[in-house]
């Protein structure tokens, strides 16, 4: 099936150099890289204006006190606050460059200009049924109150009469996904993170290609990261010859971009505007296990089908309208979409963006975790905590609720396992229970709570998720399905290592060594 496409110009490509090039032109090594810059700058400075040294000593000691003071008068994290202090006090003129790039309306205003005029020209294309708001506030005034912050903060009404399946693994999710594309009839919409050529995308392709041809508007969006080894540059126009269209969200350019911080790190399907997928499997043979990486890969996802998938379909149209004049929203929702009588309970899809001053990921997850009652059973790929998250997880241990966290037992990256095993002792004191995914590595984003409340999604416990890409997340409220998520849980847990004070203490050296030194830079990781 791939040798098919092969002979149109899609072709398998080379891996190997991903880790590396990632590792180059990310934020991270950005700063290393002025660093070094820096200090080869100042000791030629300092070689050819001996005679100037004490003016020029003084002049970056006020220039930096004052960026100090600015940023603790500034809106940002406060735990990014001291590392944006430490970076600023160690390259005072290119720290202060670097932060104004990829902090201020300087990096990114264009970007924000077209975000905030599409989410304000879209904010009533799915009106909020009162109806269906009053049952809700009637049965929980918690979760209605929940459900009002989260329309406020875009169009993420609450809908009753929609079906959620969930889907233990990637396997489980890529089986159903190739039955609903095969009933496809108007439109498919695909925005992904990753993309990578193998088995999974190439069977997900023959139907793409198949259903272009019969006259589906099939649309597909990716991350621009991919361009560093999984995709070649072109691969747009070599989908455009299949008759789909495709785009790139933000393509990277080396040290230019000023997207470093912004990436789309959504996982939207939409089938008609009746069906459709969230949750944190990408389109690459590793999360169905077709190809092994870090032991056996863990993930999970959802399938709605009813009214909720409409909010889906403004999702993938919001990023796809980004760079376009011609508005589609009301022809793509005006689509009749299919009422499943008989579900149970409330969904609310909804997606996060970076530039729009709300923290709407990380607020649900502290909601959930500050309403809690029995338990909260979360599972992510990544513990890299801000003061607000840690706390509301201490919190909830403290009051008597269990809280239990199921992170990979192998890592994919070295650097956030390191940090987060930062967080496990202060964890553990306040009764937060953590296990680690021995057969391999845990890439779902899961919370479950006092068997009434989940989310599912793409939203990690890390600064990244939080605060600096586009997200998206499934919430449910008394679905018939958080049993199966709970089920779920309870037999991944039995597959699980628990983490202890004894543990901890054994942990390797090296590990303690890298999580202690980068957790003064882990907001820019």
């Amino acid at each position: 099936m791939i040798e098919d496409y092969k002979n149109k110009g899609i072709t398998l490509l080379k891996k190997g150099q991903k880790g590396i090039i990632h590792a180059i032109f990310s934020r991270f090594g950005l700063i290393l890289f002025l660093l070094v810059f820096q200090v080869l700058i100042l000791f030629s400075i300092f070689q050819w204006f001996k005679e100037f040294l004490p003016h020029i000593f003084g002049g970056t000691v006020l220039f930096t006190v004052l960026m100090v003071i600015y940023l603790l008068n500034s809106k940002i994290n406060a735990t990014a606050k001291v590392t944006w202090l430490i970076v600023i006090m160690l390259m005072p003129v290119f720290g202060v460059l670097l932060f104004w790039y990829t902090q201020s309306e300087i990096g990114h205003r264009a970007l924000k200009k077209r975000i905030d005029r599409i989410i304000s020209g879209t904010k009533e294309s799915i009106p909020q049924s009162k109806e269906v708001m009053k049952r809700l506030t009637e049965e929980n005034p918690g979760v209605a109150a929940l459900a009002h912050y989260m329309h406020r903060s875009g169009c993420h009404p609450v809908f009753d009469k929609t079906s959620v399946t969930y889907f233990p693994l990637g396997e489980d999710k890529f089986e159903e996904m190739l039955k609903q594309l095969e009933k496809a009839q108007h439109f498919i919409f695909m925005e992904y993170f990753i993309v990578d050529e193998g088995i999974m995308w190439g069977r997900i392709l023959e139907i793409l290609a198949r259903k272009a041809a019969e006259g589906v508007d099939v649309r597909m969006m990716y991350d621009g990261t991919c361009e560093f080894a999984l995709l070649p540059r072109d691969y747009p126009k070599r989908l455009k010859a299949l008759g789909i269209q495709c785009k790139v969200f933000a393509p990277v350019s080396p040290f230019v971009s000023t997207c470093y911080n912004y990436r789309d790190h959504r996982k939207i399907l939409v089938i008609d505007g009746h069906t459709a997928f969230n949750g944190g499997v990408n389109l690459a043979d590793e999360y169905i296990n077709q190809r092994i990486k870090f032991g056996h890969w863990k993930d999970t996802a959802v399938m709605l089908r009813g009214e909720a998938a409409k909010s889906f379909t403004l999702m993938f149209l919001q990023m796809w309208g980004i760079d376009e004049k011609k508005e589609e929203y009301k022809h793509f929702l005006s689509y009749p979409s299919v009422s499943v009588a008989e579900a149970e309970g409330y969904v609310i899809p909804y997606g996060d963006c970076p530039l729009d001053g709300e923290k709407l990921g990380e607020r649900v997850y502290m909601d959930i975790l500050n309403r809690s009652l029995s338990f909260v059973h979360i599972m992510t790929p990544y513990l890299i905590l801000d003061g607000e998250m840690e706390t509301a997880l201490r919190f909830a241990a403290e009051r008597g609720v269990e809280v239990i966290l199921i992170l990979p037992g192998i890592p994919d990256k070295a650097i956030p396992y390191a940090l987060a095993k930062t967080h496990y002792a202060s964890l553990l004191e306040s009764g937060v229970k953590i296990y680690e995914y021995t057969p391999g590595f845990v890439h779902a984003k899961v919370f479950v709570s006092d068997m009434a409340e989940a989310v599912v999604g793409t939203i990690n416990l890390d600064y990244r998720s939080l605060y600096h890409h586009f997200e998206c997340a499934t919430y449910m409220y008394r679905t018939g399905c958080i049993r199966d998520i709970e089920d779920d849980f309870q037999a991944t847990l039995a597959k699980c290592r628990q983490v202890t004070a004894e543990t901890i203490r054994h942990e390797k050296w090296r590990v303690k060594l890298a999580g202690r030194l980068m957790k003064a830079v882990a907001p820019l990781l």
